[in-house]
């Protein structure tokens, strides 16, 4: 190019270094990509972050291209880990309620449908467990809770964290695994007091409670598993913080045509209004 031209070599690549047209508009791109990722806690990868940049700035941009961009400034999107999934303990002799949803995953308005589950969280002073409530309209966490142990009352109160702040009519349902802690009756108690209908799995059937199940796996191969919790009020405070401030707000999801809970809420919420 510099021989048919007749530029020098050497002006050619010091017009470079001292910034042409395309490096100083590939410069304001670039800082724009870098900061949607970093934004994104380093997570996503080309399609969400193609998704994000058309949506806030209208900017319209390969995905191949921002691979590229990523790959010359080393963004490297934090990688998956396999993990174990945790289940709650079956083998008990307490009634069991039938399996009501029957993976029928979709909710047409926002607390119809409610799925839970628990899982434990590693730290140095023990395990911390966490009971979550999801509600599937929106893939929102409206109820969680956090303890020591997997007794009924993490369940309970994770349960009634979303009833206080959501306030559901009669008739929701409830689905979760056949775990004890959901069979008690204590916990039946809680459901009759808000006439919720109780649902449950297939005995050691995962996939009946895929939405539960896939909200651990995100948060542990998001956060968890990155983290090394000396004590449990870290753990916990490192969790609150996901759920509450990225998970339900930030977090890009795929069932929400890549809106965060609290946005597609907000969206289905301003249509309603508009109509």
């Amino acid at each position: 190019m510099c021989k048919i031209l007749k530029v020098n070599l050497s002006s050619y690549y010091h017009w470079v270094r001292t910034g042409c047209v395309v490096k100083k508009v590939d410069k304001k791109l670039n800082e724009l990509i870098e900061t949607t990722f970093m934004q994104s806690r380093c997570k996503y990868g080309t399609r969400r972050l193609k998704d994000k940049l058309e949506r806030l700035y209208g900017l319209v941009i390969s995905r191949k291209r921002i691979g590229n961009i990523m790959k010359d400034l080393n963004l490297i999107a934090n990688k998956k880990k396999k993990f174990k999934i945790s289940t709650t303990d079956s083998n008990h002799n307490l009634p069991i309620a039938p399996n009501l949803l029957n993976r029928d995953f979709y909710a047409s308005a926002p607390d119809k449908k409610y799925v839970g589950d628990i899982t434990y969280i590693p730290t140095s002073q023990g395990w911390l467990y966490l009971a979550t409530v999801i509600d599937l309209y929106s893939r929102k966490i409206v109820g969680w809770s956090m303890d020591d142990n997997m007794k009924v009352n993490l369940v309970n109160d994770a349960l009634i964290m979303a009833l206080k702040s959501r306030k559901p009519p009669k008739g929701l349902i409830w689905h979760t695994d056949r775990g004890s802690q959901y069979a008690s009756y204590s916990h039946k108690d809680l459901l009759t007091e808000n006439d919720i209908i109780q649902s449950m799995s297939r005995k050691g059937n995962c996939w009946d409670n895929a939405v539960a199940e896939s909200f651990f796996h995100t948060l542990k191969t998001e956060l968890t598993h990155h983290e090394i919790y000396e004590t449990k009020a870290a753990a916990n405070q490192s969790i609150f913080e996901y759920i509450e401030v990225y998970y339900n707000r930030q977090r890009m999801h795929s069932s929400n045509n890549n809106y965060s809970p609290v946005e597609f809420e907000e969206l289905m919420l301003q249509n309603e209004i508009a109509a």
